[in-house]
């Protein structure tokens, strides 16, 4: 191998700084029609790299080892880098030979990635494993550790990319393991690749070197990452993003709201795990380091420039989406709390609340061993910050009406800041998603309402959100949409109606309600009618015939919107005798619907058994109550 200080070896380090340069800065610059140019002038220059390489090395001899035996594989074997002996047998990595075979490596790294970077995935994978090849004479060490992980990494980027998640998991399992038992038995800042073809006088320091490192091995738990989320195994893949994020952030590398992102998708996985004091660290986590993309450059600045509209464009999108994933953490929060709360009707169990009350001292203690054993986000200058951002919404549940206000109150700030960006010019299908999430928010926060008044006024709230939008929305391109709010607002109606009668049985018997009492009644019982049955009508024929078979996903609903209709006109009161008779009818009708439906298709029983099971009992008990209003009729009459 020639000289370090040799013109020729001179040479070469030139050549290879061109072409990093025209790889990482002028291929920024390549026209349209030459995308690559750039790219394919630093794979010939990688080339002749080569070349003067293996000159050099048939020069010096090529059977020279350093006085080493090389252990290589049987040609069929395949080189996947999972030797055992990968640490203890080889070529010493800073023998002549070792390091011979470690700057060839890099240059098989080096093209491999560029034909992988101009679309030639083959080729690239070629290289790349020409490369695992040159180090399977070699023994781990810090003089080639940092390109055995890049090149397991790359094979594991290009192998996912294939779809073929398992050959990738392996490549960059195998990469995770040399990292870890090369900072286990050595530690020392590894060399890194570049300075293979670099002069004495710019090698790295210690500090860059290890941060290089370090940084390869933050790519290796990412890629591991989206492996262990693409086969499935969300725990793992959740850890890895974790600790991906908290390494970007100690090593200074990354993009704020991007890693933003990141951290507030990871809190939704931890939110449906019921794991929430890591889902709002992450949300905390994303408010602050969103913060440190700067302000949101106003409207003027955007008119003028396009680079500042893109990034104002940018900015507000990004932070309404953190905020949607704020809003689903209190409405989860909120379900969550309600559920542990619910007796068997769904209404606060108080002896539940005592209970759990007792215990919050104990939950707040687990909390706080939690947070210490937790792998927390933050620097100097950022912990501070997220840590009084969590101070502004609990993680326990919340136990009374004072403690869910306070979370529903932040859910709603988030509303407030995501529907100004997803507006419903040009992001329907986002916003009613919003109003929705308001809508269960309100939902959420009535349970823990004792006085059934100001609870009726919450579900008013809630058709107040949702009504003007169903009814202008066009159930030509958003059916699916439109019959999920139907049916909502029929519930809502009917939750409302419910308390209307428990508050009227309170006071007195239906003989001595008054006609305000009544007429009130009535409305909120047939506004509920009125959307079940749209939520029906929606599913019939254009001919308006109801479907002979259900699909699967619209059967629970129809069913129970059939039942529902039913007994919403069996409640209705009148005082006129052929009203009653026409509702009592209308009852039996759909009654009958419910229990015929599933006599002719048995595999719905299973889907609405408590339905169907008072269907059948209205079905034998209203005609007996009609035939006494028809006799009752005839006798006035």
């Amino acid at each position: 191998m020639a000289s370090t200080n040799s013109a020729e070896w001179r040479a070469i380090c030139d050549k290879f700084t061109n072409a990093q340069h025209l790889n990482d800065t002028e291929s920024r610059n390549d026209p349209e029609n030459d995308p690559f140019r750039s790219k394919y002038r630093a794979r010939e220059l990688l080339r002749e790299i080569y070349c003067s390489l293996k000159s050099f090395e048939a020069g010096d001899g090529e059977e020279d080892t350093g006085g080493e035996i090389s252990e290589q594989r049987p040609e069929d074997q395949p080189v996947d880098g999972q030797r055992e002996d990968v640490f203890s047998q080889g070529l010493h990595g800073h023998s002549p030979a070792g390091l011979r075979a470690a700057k060839l490596g890099a240059v098989e790294y080096y093209l491999g990635v560029n034909h992988v970077d101009t679309e030639e995935l083959s080729a690239g994978q070629e290289h790349l494993m020409n490369c695992m090849k040159m180090l399977e004479r070699c023994r781990v060490s810090s003089e080639n550790v940092s390109l055995f992980i890049h090149a397991r990494n790359q094979l594991g980027i290009l192998w996912a990319g294939r779809d073929e998640t398992e050959t990738a998991q392996g490549f960059l399992e195998t990469a995770e393991s040399i990292y870890q038992r090369y900072m286990k038995e050595d530690g020392r800042p590894p060399t890194d690749m570049t300075e293979y073809f670099s002069a004495e006088e710019n090698q790295l320091t210690h500090q860059e070197r290890s941060k290089r490192f370090e940084l390869a091995y933050t790519h290796t738990m990412y890629y591991l990452a989206q492996v262990y989320k693409n086969l499935g195994e969300n725990e793992r893949a959740a850890t890895y993003c974790h600790s991906t994020l908290q390494r970007q952030l100690q090593l200074n590398q990354f993009s704020p709201m991007e890693w933003a992102l990141n951290a507030a998708t990871l809190s939704q996985y931890y939110i449906t795990k019921g794991r929430y004091m890591e889902g709002r660290h992450c949300l905390a986590a994303a408010t602050v380091i969103s913060g440190l993309a700067g302000e949101v450059p106003s409207d003027a600045a955007a008119q003028e420039s396009e680079t500042e509209n893109e990034r104002r464009e940018q900015l507000r999108q990004k932070r309404a989406e953190i905020a949607r994933c704020w809003i689903k953490y209190c409405l989860n929060l909120l379900q969550d709390a309600k559920k542990l709360l619910e007796d068997n009707i769904g209404e606060l169990d108080t002896d539940r609340q005592d209970e759990l009350k007792r215990a919050r001292r104990q939950e707040e203690e687990e909390e706080e061993k939690g947070r210490k054993s937790a792998l927390l986000f933050g620097s100097e200058d950022t912990f501070d910050s997220i840590a009084s951002m969590e101070e502004k919404v609990m993680c326990l549940f919340p136990l009374d009406f004072t403690e869910a206000r306070s979370v529903f109150l932040v859910g709603q700030n988030y509303v407030t800041q995501a529907k100004e960006y997803f507006q419903m010019d040009g992001y329907v299908t986002d916003h009613i998603e919003i109003l929705q999430d308001h809508s269960s928010l309100f939902r959420a926060l009535a349970f823990f309402e004792e006085d059934l008044e100001r609870r009726c006024k919450m579900h008013k709230r809630r058709v107040d959100i949702l009504e003007p939008i169903c009814n202008d929305l066009n159930s030509r391109y958003y059916l699916l949409i439109r019959r999920q709010m139907m049916f909502e607002l029929a519930e809502t109606y009917n939750e409302m109606m419910d308390l209307k009668l428990t508050l009227a049985n309170r006071q007195a018997d239906n003989h001595s309600l008054d006609s305000h009492t009544i007429k009130k009644f009535n409305h909120l019982c047939s506004a509920s009618a009125k959307y079940f049955q749209m939520f029906l009508d929606s599913l019939c024929s254009p001919e308006g015939k109801p479907p002979e078979h259900l699909e699967e996903e619209v059967l629970r609903p129809a069913l129970v919107a059939r039942f529902r209709v039913a007994r919403l006109h069996s409640k209705l009161i009148s005082s006129s005798p052929p009203v009653q008779m026409e509702n009592l009818n209308r009852a039996l009708e759909n009654y009958k619907y419910v229990v015929q439906y599933c006599e002719a298709h048995p595999e719905a029983t299973a889907a609405v058994e408590t339905e169907l099971e008072l269907s059948t009992e209205m079905v034998g008990l209203l005609p007996l109550k009609i035939n006494r209003l028809k006799s009752r009729m005839a006798a006035n009459n």
